[in-house]
């Protein structure tokens, strides 16, 4: 006999001693369906599968080894490995329309992002009311319609520097405003 009274009755079950297994499972039985329970999720299936574990250590307890730990710490890793093969061969759920539909995220920006959207927008709005109107048409013109400055200048009739210089002095005002 040893400190360990569940590797002693592993011992007696290796050695085909029915009252040794008796014995264990009264002793082990409900701390393996806690196991097998908690990996399961499902009460009937772990209890199905503390019947399997403990075939399972009917037919193999000859290979436990005591020296390398504990009985009831072997009897958790039977258990614990049966359970998690058990989840394995599980069937993956069927995918409904409904799933699917659920799963497919709508790529415009929610109502949250669309106020504060509009709210930047009022902004930039304002800050391009300070601009003299012929510099805001022409910041618009390059920036948000992609005018080279050439048709800019040709557009507004000013020189091709002075054209820069107003787009310059446009953007630098515009930042001042929204900083502001």
């Amino acid at each position: 006999m040893t400190d360990d009274p569940i590797s002693d009755l592993i011992e007696g079950v290796a050695r085909a001693d029915r009252a040794a297994f008796r014995t264990l499972y009264s002793q082990a039985s409900a701390k393996l369906l806690g196991v097998c329970l908690r990996i399961l999720k499902d009460r009937s299936e772990a209890e199905d599968a503390v019947q399997e574990v403990f075939t399972r250590v009917w037919l193999n307890a000859r290979r436990y080894e005591a020296a390398k730990g504990r009985g009831m710490t072997w009897l958790i890793a039977v258990a614990r490995n049966h359970a998690i093969d058990r989840l394995r061969a599980r069937p993956a759920p069927a995918v409904t329309a409904d799933d699917e539909a659920v799963a497919i995220s709508d790529p415009a920006p929610g109502p949250e992002a669309r106020v504060v959207a509009r709210g930047e927008a009022r902004r930039i709005a304002d800050c391009f009311e300070t601009l003299e109107p012929a510099r805001a048409d022409a910041v618009r013109g390059a920036y948000l319609n992609g005018l080279s400055y050439e048709d800019l200048s040709r557009h507004h009739d000013v020189p091709l520097n002075t054209m820069r210089s107003w787009l310059r002095r446009g953007l630098q005002k515009l930042k001042e405003c929204l900083e502001a």
